[in-house]
C-alpha cells in the first residue's frame, strides 16, 4: 500500500509532518513491532519511577482513626511531582520539535511522567483505597478495546474523524488553560472539578476524546511504518502513544475520584 499522509492526529504531540519524509535513514526503516517495543520500554520506565515515588509518598503513612486524620507525606513527593511536570513538558516539547532526539528525550519523558503518576496515584489511593487498580484496569481495557475496534475496522480513522477529534482535543487544551488561569484568581471551580454531575460529564467527555485519540495514534503509526519512515520514528511514535495513554489514565483516575465522593 502506498504511503499517504493522513490528516493531523488529535494528539497535539503527534505531528504528522514528522512522518512525511519516506526516506529510510542509515539505521533502517520504522516498523510497527519496533514501535511497540519502544512503547513497552517507556511503559516500564513509567512504572518504575511511579512505584518509587509511590513508596516515598507512603513512607511513614499513618491511616486515619476514629479520632485522628490520616498522616500522608505530601512534602516528600512534591519536588518529584512538580519536577516531573516541568521535566516532562520540556522533553515533550523537545521531542515534538526534534523527532531525531526521541531516542533520548522519549525515555526521559517517561521517567519524568512516572514521578507525576506515582505521586498523584498515591494521593488518590489514600483518599479512595483501591482506586488506582481500577484506573489502571480501565485504562488498559479502553486501550485494548480501541485497538480491537481499529484493527477490525469497526472504527475507521477517516479524515472526518481526524477533524472531529482534532478539534475536540484542541478545545480541551483551551479548557485546561482557561480553568488554570481562572484558578490563579482563586475562583471557585468546584462545579467543573468537584463531584458535581457537570464535572462527571466533563470527565466522561474528555475520557472519550482521549480514547479516540488512541485510534488516530494507531492509524498514524501504521501509515508511517507502511510508508517507510526512518527507524528513529519508532521512538517518536511510542512517545506520542504514551502521551495519550498517560492522559487517558489521569482522566480516568479523576473521573473515578469524582464518582467515589
Amino acid at each position: 500500500m502506498a504511503f499517504s499522509d493522513p490528516p493531523k492526529t488529535g494528539n497535539p504531540i503527534f505531528r504528522t509532518a514528522a512522518f512525511r519524509n519516506p526516506a529510510v535513514a542509515a539505521g533502517g526503516q520504522m516498523t510497527i513491532n519496533g514501535t511497540i517495543g519502544k512503547a513497552l520500554i517507556m511503559l516500564v520506565l513509567v512504572i518504575l519511577t511511579a512505584a518509587w515515588c509511590w513508596s516515598q509518598a507512603l513512607a511513614g503513612y499513618v491511616p486515619a482513626t476514629a479520632t485522628t486524620p490520616a498522616v500522608f507525606n505530601y512534602a516528600a513527593i512534591s519536588p518529584y511531582v512538580f519536577g516531573g511536570l516541568i521535566g516532562g513538558l520540556i522533553f515533550a516539547i523537545a521531542t515534538a520539535f526534534k523527532p531525531t532526539w526521541a531516542k533520548i528525550t522519549a525515555p526521559l519523558y517517561a521517567i519524568c511522567e512516572g514521578f507525576v503518576i506515582g505521586g498523584v496515584s498515591a494521593m488518590f489511593n489514600v483518599a479512595y483505597p483501591g482506586i488506582v487498580i481500577q484506573a489502571v484496569a480501565l485504562t488498559l481495557g479502553v486501550a485494548l478495546g480501541m485497538l480491537i475496534l481499529y484493527r477490525t475496522g469497526v472504527i475507521k480513522a477517516t479524515p472526518r474523524l481526524y477533524r472531529i477529534i482534532g478539534a475536540a482535543t484542541f478545545g480541551i487544551l483551551i479548557f485546561y488553560a482557561l480553568t488554570w488561569l481562572v484558578s490563579l484568581f482563586h475562583v471557585d471551580m468546584s462545579m467543573v472539578y468537584g463531584h458535581t454531575p457537570l464535572s462527571i460529564g466533563i470527565s466522561l467527555f474528555i475520557v472519550a476524546i482521549a480514547a479516540f485519540n488512541l485510534v488516530l495514534d494507531f492509524d498514524m503509526i501504521a501509515r508511517s511504518a507502511q510508508g517507510g519512515a526512518p527507524r528513529y520514528m519508532e521512538w517518536y511514535g511510542a512517545f506520542a502513544l504514551m502521551v495519550t495513554l498517560i492522559w487517558l489514565y489521569l482522566e480516568i483516575l479523576r473521573l473515578l475520584g469524582n464518582m467515589r465522593r
